[in-house]
């Protein structure tokens, strides 16, 4: 399933700027350029937070009301996750339930199959065979996921360097369901239906074998087999009369005639029809050059792989850093004040000096900071909040002080020199005579008051010690034991415990939980149980959904791409009780808590195919038990 249908235009008008009717992002990726529009909604381009360029389909608003619609959309995303075929476009992400469905695929620099032949003409018989083979194997691996394409046609064939890019699988499937298409919105091209599906018949996949001997057809002639003109002549055609095969070359004849029978049973397998084609090939073996294409089609793949870059949002200030952050850790300061001689008072400890994000070398935090806050995204966990094109924000020029300090830029101290030691050594001498005159009791105080350590808290005997003149009251015992609680000396603290080891996970692969029927973490062996609506801490429920019903029991989704642990499975907040099936996609994984204490994570692998009697989900659990005390 993909998205990438440019219109056919010239190498000017592959990246069409966006019109004021068109978003600016879409769930956090930010477009850049319209790809094209067709019957089921427009295609935008933009990027990954690491640059890579993605095609973004955004489903038209009527089809987003129709309830049936999305049902079977998102049964098809789910699907089409699952398909990672050479010769196809991968779906990366997608909304199913949003206001307005859409779905991202990987870009591919290539004008498609329809517009070649359109812009360029026939192509050779062994870019032809090159082309049919590379499509078979997109075939046999959205087939082995359950899918039937149902509108293989050449807009939905796309032609990159390396080869062909089957797109769109699927989404004729959820498109049937709606009242639109019996309404003027038309899904599909009646010429490269199949007889079956013309007249309303069950679909398999050799439904698609067919639509692949027209599509060889077309590629190598530059005219449908079925010819041209309405939709219920060319339908009427294609269930009753034999195709047009003039000018289509003898060596592909075999290839295309056995592809375009009448009947699906006669039809090829898709291993047949990668052998027809190294049969027809000259060499015994299909070898894949760079230059299968013409030159004016491969001229059209270099046009597209010169997609606009994204614009950085937001951007950089105008005044820079006068030294490239790059060449050092630490950027440069300036040197510390001279202290005002009637206050003498020692500079604050400088904040730690971190570069903006990109820049130089990792710094290592000081201890006791700690790593930087995390928050998941669409591709992990990021540092810091995506930007538009999913970058991420870059702080420029010095960083924050941390809480409690002054807002200007800490100064970081010079090491002193000879010369300046000998000042500080003055100064320290005044300092005492003018402690002195403000009586011994206080320069004792303030003289314990500079020991403190890095973190600006003193011990408790400093605490202790009163100004001059002050009585000192005795502490009684709850006084004492007070201090202890609030951070006090450590030898009147209690010592905390030494922190229990996480305990050792326990992996359960490949369970089917079939619908009606739960899960128990504690158990030595989990395995499904029959029963779904008694407080159970794992359950499949009849209605499609899963569920954690035990007292304090919770569930968490996590992102797409997010890959759980018990850490991140401790962290998370994004509670729930319940699930839809119809969220997930293979891989996608469920924090599991437990009100007895015990923790899992869930990795949904599939759901029961449709033709099964049994209603079931397969999933892997890792369970740690005892996780939370």
């Amino acid at each position: 399933m993909s998205g990438q249908q440019p219109r056919r235009a010239g190498a000017s008008q592959v990246f069409q700027p966006l019109a004021g009717d068109d978003p600016t992002t879409i769930a956090g990726y930010r477009l850049a350029a319209k790809l094209g529009a067709g019957g089921m909604g427009k295609v935008y381009l933009s990027y990954t937070p690491g640059g890579r360029p993605v095609a973004i389909k955004v489903i038209r608003p009527e089809f987003g009301e129709d309830p049936e619609f999305r049902r079977r959309f998102a049964q098809e995303v789910q699907s089409a996750q699952r398909v990672q075929g050479l010769f196809t476009a991968p779906v990366i992400d997608a909304d199913t339930k949003g206001a307005q469905p859409w779905l991202a695929t990987a870009y591919v620099p290539g004008p498609s199959l329809a517009d070649a032949v359109v812009a360029h003409g026939a192509l050779p018989v062994e870019a032809v065979l090159l082309l049919i083979a590379g499509m078979a194997e997109a075939l046999h691996v959205i087939h082995g996921a359950g899918i039937v394409h149902r509108d293989l046609k050449p807009s939905n064939v796309l032609l990159a360097a390396d080869g062909p890019r089957v797109i769109d699988f699927g989404i004729a499937y959820a498109a049937d369901a709606t009242s639109l298409t019996g309404s003027g919105v038309t899904i599909g091209t009646p010429s490269f239906m199949a007889p079956e599906q013309a007249a309303g018949r069950r679909v398999t996949p050799a439904t698609d074998i067919f639509a692949l001997g027209q599509v060889a057809a077309f590629a190598s002639t530059g005219s449908p087999a079925f010819g041209e003109g309405t939709s219920h002549g060319v339908l009427y055609r294609i269930v009753h009369e034999d195709p047009d095969l003039t000018g289509v070359p003898e060596r592909l004849m075999e290839l295309v005639g056995r592809c375009l029978s009448k009947d699906p049973e006669d039809r090829p397998s898709v291993a047949e029809v990668i052998q027809l084609c190294q049969t027809a090939n000259a060499e015994t073996v299909l070898r894949r050059p760079e230059d299968w294409l013409p030159t004016p089609v491969a001229a059209d793949i270099t046009v597209r792989a010169a997609a606009p870059a994204p614009v950085q949002t937001p951007p950089p200030p105008s005044a820079a850093p006068a030294t490239p952050p790059a060449e050092t850790a630490t950027p440069a300061t300036p040197p510390a004040p001279e202290p005002e001689p009637a206050t003498v008072q020692q500079p604050p400890a400088p904040a730690a000096s971190t570069p903006p994000p990109g820049y130089g070398p990792p710094v290592t935090p000081p201890p006791g900071q700690g790593p930087q806050p995390v928050q998941p995204g669409p591709y992990g966990a990021q540092p810091v909040q995506p930007a538009a094109y999913g970058y991420p924000q870059q702080t420029y020029g010095y960083p924050q002080p941390a809480s409690g300090h002054p807002t200007q830029p800490t100064p970081q101290a010079p090491a002193p020199t000879k010369r300046r030691r000998g000042r500080i050594v003055a100064l320290a001498i005044a300092a005492a005579l003018i402690f002195g005159l403000a009586g011994g009791g206080t320069a004792y105080f303030m003289l314990k008051d500079d020991g403190k350590d890095d973190r600006g808290t003193s011990s408790a005997k400093d605490k202790a010690t009163p100004p001059a003149g002050e009585t000192t009251p005795t502490p009684t015992p709850e006084d004492t034991s007070d201090e202890a609680a609030d951070g006090g000396s450590p030898e009147e603290a209690d010592v905390d415990p030494t922190p229990t080891a996480d305990p050792t996970p326990d992996d359960f692969p490949g369970i089917n939980l079939t619908a009606g029927y739960h899960l128990t973490l504690g158990d030595d062996e989990v395995r499904p149980q029959e029963g779904e609506n008694d407080g159970y801490e794992l359950s499949y429920d009849d209605d499609g959904y899963i569920d954690s019903e035990t007292e304090g029991g919770k569930l968490i989704l996590l992102d797409t791409g997010q890959h759980g642990s018990l850490d991140i499975c401790r962290a998370e907040t994004r509670f729930a009780n319940h699930i839809n099936v119809d969220q997930l996609s293979k891989g996608r994984q469920v924090c599991v808590t437990t009100g007895t204490g015990h923790m899992g994570l869930m990795t949904f692998q599939g759901q029961s195919p449709e033709d099964s009697p049994s209603n079931y989900i397969t999933i892997d659990i890792t369970v740690w038990r005892n996780a939370l005390g």
